[in-house]
């Protein structure tokens, strides 16, 4: 089984949910890190949402404020979330461009 590192960033995350981690069907992936900063000069609310293999979605995390030009650290300390096979991660803002993503995950093949 291989285990590679990884880091993924995502740009301008807006009110459309942008698709910024998904396993195809023999990966699983572990997310590691994830942070969202706020690139503007005013209040932003976030929210990540992961979809199954059936489509099915549901939030991680919901509306989480983020004050203006700081970062919201999604996963505490220690914390892991599992994207199993055919799983993705969707991320999504009440305003346009205006959320930076930084994933760092690991994933086994």
């Amino acid at each position: 089984m291989a285990t590679q590192f990884k880091n993924k960033v995502v740009k301008d995350v807006g009110t459309v949910g942008i698709i910024a981690l998904e396993t195809d069907a023999a990966t699983r992936s572990t997310i590691v890190g994830l942070t969202l900063t706020n690139l503007t000069e005013f209040m932003v609310k976030a929210s990540i949402l992961i979809a199954d293999d059936t489509s099915v979605q549901g939030f991680y995390i919901k509306d989480s404020v983020i004050p203006p030009d700081t970062t919201l650290h999604a996963l505490s300390a220690g914390e892991k979330l599992i994207l199993a096979p055919t799983n993705q991660l969707i991320i999504r803002a009440d305003s346009n461009d205006c959320l930076d993503a930084v994933i760092s995950y690991v994933d086994i093949v």
